[in-house]
């Protein structure tokens, strides 16, 4: 990998001021509502999900596309991928495994979603990762903002938390 992509890389990414913040990725989103990355070998492109780029980049392994790197923030654009994995964000999982902590963090929509954004439909979630990434790079680093952006409201809105 070439050092000026890991550069590029870097320069898409806001991390928060404590350490166990998300890492924000501020470039290109796809309409599924996650990130894109592009990298360039001679006269062929890559694309990758960032989330994948940097868990590559840090533990120096190619991971084949049936192992899935779920979110323990649930926040698509997160990148904060460590060595340590108690302290990644993203770790290797399976689809039965990801099902059963979306089942269980109620994050799909049935009859029993009780969360105004369980089962979002694509269109908007992508919209709001979005918007998480345009208040980061207007506003920086702004909990209120930020906030009102994943929970898809005004940020004037009131809310709990």
């Amino acid at each position: 990998m070439k050092a000026t992509e890991v550069e590029r890389f870097g320069s898409h990414v806001v991390k928060g001021p404590a350490a166990d913040d998300c890492w924000i990725w501020t470039g290109a989103i796809a309409d599924d509502g996650y990130g894109r990355f592009w990298t360039k070998d001679g006269d062929d492109q890559k694309v990758y999900r960032p989330q994948r780029f940097a868990y590559q980049l840090d533990t120096g392994k190619a991971l084949p596309s049936s192992v899935l790197l779920p979110h323990s923030c649930d926040v698509p654009i997160c990148v904060h991928t460590v060595r340590d994995a108690a302290e990644s964000y993203l770790s290797e999982d399976t689809n039965k495994t990801n099902m059963l902590d979306r089942a269980q963090k109620n994050r799909h929509a049935n009859r029993w979603s009780a969360w105004q954004f369980n089962g979002l439909a694509r269109e908007e979630g992508a919209q709001r990762s979005r918007d998480l990434r345009d208040v980061i790079l207007t506003h920086g680093w702004d909990p209120e903002r930020m906030s009102a952006a994943l929970a898809g409201v005004e940020e004037t809105h009131p809310r709990l938390f």
